[in-house]
């Protein structure tokens, strides 16, 4: 017998032994909170047996990689709306010179941020699950 299989009956068997000693009044939140834990049992174990089918078969392909992302564009736009300022405080003091200067910093930052979020992306995931 499956050692989560006796778990789940031993959790059952608790459940409706609490109903029954607490009443009809809370037979239906003592139930729920059954399900709710049976379901998260569940789907743990639907994720680790995707998983694992992910890992052993290299013919599944996984999504693309979405391009953009919501929060990941706010660096950018943030960039964008502090540049205005910056050019000018750039150029008031430096002229042409000092207006290259504040925007070569505000495209490095840019490119910096876009090249951590996409390696950070490309990494693999690791993360064990109580199932395994």
């Amino acid at each position: 017998m499956n050692p989560v299989d006796s778990e789940t009956k031993k959790d059952l068997r608790a459940a409706a032994h609490t109903a029954r000693e607490l009443g009809p009044e809370y037979e239906s939140e003592v139930m729920d909170g059954f399900l709710r834990r049976l379901d998260e049992r569940l789907e743990a174990q639907i994720a680790v047996r995707v998983r694992r089918e992910l890992e052993s078969n290299p013919e599944i392909r996984r999504p693309a990689r979405k391009q953009g992302g919501g929060h990941s564009n706010a660096f950018q736009y943030v960039s964008l709306a502090l540049g205005v300022p910056l050019s000018a405080i750039g150029a008031s003091l430096g002229h042409l010179p000092g207006l290259a200067i504040a925007w070569a910093g505000i495209v490095g930052l840019n490119f910096i941020q876009l090249r951590g979020q996409r390696n950070a992306e490309d990494r693999p995931r690791t993360r064990r699950d109580e199932w395994d």
